[in-house]
């Protein structure tokens, strides 16, 4: 599994409590700052039509999902999913 979260470094309390809740559980992440990166920024708002950070994308087993915002029960569903293919391992 892979996810990516594609947010803003500095004032985006949903951005912050998104990493927060993937750290707390030990689910690693690959951080990518919209701010900074201009492909991202037009990744997230021109192929994937969003306008709020954070936007998480995770793939598992060949298939893509995402969504943006602060969802905690999409990060807890991705961290059920991470810890089920850990098991499987």
């Amino acid at each position: 599994m892979t996810i990516t979260i594609y947010m803003k470094p500095a004032g985006c309390f949903g951005c912050d409590k998104t990493k927060a809740l993937f750290t707390a559980q030990g689910v690693p992440f690959v951080e990518v700052d919209i701010t900074t990166n201009e492909a991202a920024l037009e990744y997230i708002t021109e192929e994937l039509q969003y306008a709020q950070a954070p936007v998480v994308v995770y793939e598992i087993d060949g298939s893509i999902d995402h969504w943006s915002g602060l969802n905690p029960p999409r990060i807890n569903q991705v961290i059920a999913l991470e810890a089920t293919q850990h098991l499987s391992l």
